[in-house]
C-alpha cells in the first residue's frame, strides 16, 4: 500500500507540533509524561526568581516553578509542580533562597515533621533567605576598609623607604649610639666616684644613724624640754595680761577720781568749772578791754604823741 504525500506531510506535521509542545513545556517546567501536584506559597518579594525555576530538597530537584501571580495586597503567589512521587509534608517550608552571585533564586523545601502530607491546592509555608550578594555586602565593606588600611600602610612603608628619610633615621641611630656611649661613660665616672669615696659615703651614713638612734633615745626628754617651754610662756603671757588689766584698772580709778573732784568744785580746775566769779571776772574784762581799743582808736592823741624836732609838749 503507497502512502500518499499528503498523508505523509499531515504525519510530519503533527509530529513536529507535538514535539513543540513537549519542548515547551519542558522549557516550562511541566513534565508531560509524570503526573504533578500543584501546591502554593507567598512571598513578600521574589528577587530573582522567575518561572521554572527548580525546587530543591537538600539540592536535588523535585519540580519547578510553574507560576508567579501578584497579589491586591502586594505578595506574591507562586504556583509549585511538584513531582507526584515525592511527597511533601503540610508544616513544611518553601523557602527563596540565593543560588549564586548572579542572584539567581530558587525553592527550597525545608520537609517538617508532619504525618499528613500536602496535596493539590495546598499553600505551604514562606521564608525569604538573604541572598549571597546580601551576605557577601558585610564582607564587602570589611574589605573596603581592610583595603584603605592597607593603603595607607603602603603609603607610610613607601615613605619609610624614602632615601631621606633613610639618611634621618641613620643621623637618629648614630645621634643614639652617642649618647648611649656618654651614659657609659657617665656611670663608668659614677662607679669609680662612689668606690674611691665609699668609705666616706659609709662613715656618713654611720654619723646619720648614730644621729637618728640619739634622736629617738632622747626623743622623752626633748618632748619635756618643750612642754616645760610652753609651760614658760604660757606662764609670762599670763603674768603680763595680768599686769596690764592691773594697769588699766588703776589708771581708770585715778581718772574716776579726778572727774570726781572736778565735779565737786576741788582744785583749780574744779573751781574754774564751778565758781562763776571767775565767769563774771573775766566778762568785765572782756568788756573794759573792748572799751579800751575802742577810745584807743577814736582818741588815739591821748596815748601816743608823736613830735617831728621833738620839742613840742605833751598833751595829758
Amino acid at each position: 500500500m503507497k502512502i500518499r504525500n499528503e498523508t505523509k506531510v499531515g504525519i510530519l506535521a503533527a509530529f513536529a507540533i507535538a514535539l513543540l509542545i513537549i519542548g515547551y513545556n519542558f522549557l516550562k517546567g511541566n513534565s508531560i509524561f509524570s503526573s504533578q501536584t500543584t501546591l502554593y506559597a507567598r512571598y513578600s518579594r521574589v528577587d530573582g526568581l522567575t518561572v521554572s525555576k527548580p525546587i530543591l530538597i537538600n539540592g536535588f530537584q523535585i519540580g519547578r516553578v510553574a507560576k508567579l501571580q501578584l497579589e491586591p495586597g502586594g505578595t506574591i503567589l507562586a504556583t509549585l509542580s511538584v513531582n507526584d512521587k515525592y511527597e511533601i509534608p503540610k508544616n513544611s517550608t518553601a523557602r527563596l533562597e540565593g543560588t549564586d552571585l548572579l542572584g539567581s533564586k530558587a525553592i527550597v523545601m525545608e520537609l517538617g515533621n508532619s504525618k499528613d502530607m500536602a496535596e493539590d491546592g495546598y499553600v505551604l509555608n514562606a521564608n525569604v533567605e538573604k541572598g549571597l550578594m546580601d551576605q557577601v555586602e558585610p564582607v564587602q565593606k570589611k574589605a573596603e576598609l581592610i583595603i584603605g588600611k592597607m593603603d595607607s600602610i603602603l603609603t607610610s612603608v613607601n615613605s619609610i623607604l624614602n632615601p631621606n628619610f633613610q639618611n634621618s633615621v641613620d643621623k637618629s641611630f648614630s645621634s643614639i649610639a652617642g649618647t648611649l656611649a656618654s651614659l657609659e661613660n657617665t656611670s663608668k665616672n659614677v662607679d669609680k666616684l662612689v668606690g674611691s669615696e665609699g668609705s666616706k659615703i659609709q662613715a656618713i651614713f654611720a654619723n646619720v644613724e648614730s644621729i637618728t638612734a640619739n634622736l629617738n633615745d632622747n626623743n622623752k626628754k626633748i618632748s619635756d624640754i618643750l612642754s616645760n617651754i610652753n609651760t614658760v610662756t604660757d606662764k609670762f603671757a599670763a603674768a603680763n595680761f595680768k599686769q596690764t588689766l592691773d594697769n588699766a584698772n588703776n589708771a581708770i580709778a585715778d581718772l574716776q577720781s579726778v572727774i570726781s573732784g572736778v565735779k565737786d568744785g576741788k582744785g583749780s580746775l574744779g573751781l574754774l568749772l564751778n565758781d562763776t566769779k571767775m565767769y563774771d571776772n573775766l566778762n568785765s574784762a572782756s568788756k573794759n578791754l573792748d572799751n579800751l581799743m575802742i577810745d584807743l582808736k577814736a582818741n588815739p592823741k591821748r596815748y601816743v604823741h608823736f613830735s617831728v624836732f621833738g620839742g613840742g609838749s605833751r598833751e595829758k
